[in-house]
């Protein structure tokens, strides 16, 4: 059976149940799928794209040596620490009301961040961004997936969305260098702009409005509760990956982290109304599906840091040649979500999930062997080309795991969570990996070690599936297409 035929599509307003749609993907809905696509590749280019930046913006704008993270961390620090209250409110307020908002934010906060004269107006603009990225991405995952319903359809298009999103992160690092090298670093902020505006003028004419028809209340003791935790505990991280993973400061903000999020849990089991029931958060799909993801977005993302170290500081490669070698990742991934949706058709959800887990494991291992000359290239553009397409089958996997078995008017919710999880993921990789390669005093022997504890990491991923996710998960419709 084509991935195109033999699914009903429901892409109206309301929530999809029992709706006659089209049965096959025609031009108004390839237009939603593209609008929808370019907005999320927008925001993964924007966590990665001033990376190989940073250092001349501190110049530019006369950041201390001790500031210069928060550039990057009140970016991580709002995108994922509103994003499960944003996917919440997508599902009580109108998810393409929040896209677009979200969106004409972004476009805004971008053309500040571009005009900045000084740090405070910098990392004001880079909050705004983080806050619109916390609110477009679960809005426009749960649009998608309203938009297809579980099987081969919405395979196809999360394969095509999680492709597009892990290549934008590669190409964020590539753009960002060749940007800063060819013309200024207020180009990584400028870009966003035109991309924003052009979303925002189609969108409203493709897109039309989902929501509940009966609009619970919102679950604000909840959503304080873990908007709080996870801020603690994304901003311990940030701590420990600067100052160490003993530093009380950082083991501090971690320990109020759990508790408010253990708290969260406690509010949701009694509340009559809660931002995410505790009987979606007990479902093996969404648990473990987001464990997954989890691994998946913290190691290889890591990854990359280890990487640009190596091709830096071992191998001395300026940093926009370092960005362009990454080019071979990004083609990875692309294939890797454009095969992933007949690899989960031909297999299952969990299976694929194994097969990419084990793959990205063999290649990340492989990197164990990178010596300290440019004759290792081959062996890192092989590695990271097999990586990326394993990784990315993980990726799609976890998505279509972890919004399986849930109804439309639940779907801004299990988006954000996983969208919650790709954020955290990425966040807490690079401290994680920056510790253990600073462990040692010789880098290229960090970085060995930091690839093993990588490729240990992702085993862990491979043995939570296959222990955990079974029966159900290998049978439920989404992966058997």
């Amino acid at each position: 059976m084509s991935v195109v035929e033999g699914a009903r599509v429901d892409a109206g307003s309301g929530e999809g149940e029992g709706a006659a749609g089209p049965v096959r993907l025609d031009g108004r809905l390839k237009l939603v799928l593209v609008v929808l696509l370019v907005a999320q590749f927008m925001l993964a280019v924007d966590f990665s794209i001033l990376n190989v930046a940073l250092p001349v913006i501190g110049d530019g704008l006369g950041f201390s040596l001790s500031n210069l993270q928060w550039i990057a961390t009140s970016f991580a620090l709002c995108a994922a620490g509103f994003t499960l209250l944003f996917g919440r409110v997508a599902d009580l307020f109108g998810r393409r009301r929040l896209f677009l908002v979200g969106l004409a934010v972004l476009g805004l906060s971008s053309l500040v961040g571009g005009l900045a004269t000084s740090p405070e107006m910098l990392i004001a603009a880079r909050v705004f961004q983080g806050l619109a990225t916390a609110a477009v991405t679960p809005a426009g995952l749960s649009l998608l997936t309203t938009s297809f319903p579980e099987g081969p359809l919405r395979q196809k298009a999360l394969g095509l969305n999680g492709a597009l999103m892990s290549a934008g992160f590669t190409t964020g690092a590539i753009l960002g260098g060749v940007l800063t090298d060819l013309l200024s670093w207020r180009w990584a902020f400028f870009i966003n702009v035109p991309v924003a505006l052009a979303v925002l003028f189609i969108a409203p004419t493709v897109i039309k409005e989902s929501r509940p028809q009966v609009r619970p209340k919102l679950d604000v003791p909840g959503a304080t509760a873990v908007t709080l935790g996870l801020l603690a505990l994304i901003y311990g991280l940030t701590q420990a990956g600067e100052h160490g993973w003993g530093a009380p400061s950082a083991l501090g903000w971690l320990a109020a982290g759990v508790v408010l999020l253990v708290a969260f849990y406690a509010i949701e089991s009694k509340s009559s109304d809660p931002l995410v029931p505790v009987s979606v958060l007990k479902k093996k799909t969404v648990a473990w599906g987001n464990v997954a993801g989890l691994i998946a977005f913290l190691t290889e993302t890591s990854l990359v840091f280890l990487m640009t170290l190596y091709l830096q500081e071992v191998l001395d490669f300026s940093p926009l040649t370092a960005g362009l070698s990454f080019g071979v990742l990004g083609v990875g991934t692309v294939i890797g979500g454009s095969i992933a949706p007949r690899v989960i058709a031909a297999t299952n959800t969990r299976s694929t999930l194994i097969i990419g887990g084990v793959l990205q494991a063999v290649a990340t291992l492989s990197l164990v062997a990178l010596g300290e000359t440019s004759a290792s290239m081959w062996l890192l553009l092989a590695a990271t080309f097999a990586g990326g397409v394993g990784n990315m089958l993980v990726i799609v996997g976890f998505m279509v795991t972890a919004t399986t078995g849930l109804p439309d008017h639940e779907q801004g919710m299990a988006t954000g969570l996983a969208t919650m999880t790709q954020q955290i993921g990425i966040t807490m990789g690079t401290p994680i990996m920056s510790a253990v390669a600073a462990a040692h005093t010789d880098i290229h022997a960090g970085i060995t070690t930091a690839v093993i504890v990588n490729t240990a990491i992702v085993v862990v991923g491979i043995l939570t599936t296959v222990l955990f996710l079974r029966n159900k998960a290998a049978k439920d419709p989404a992966a058997t297409g």
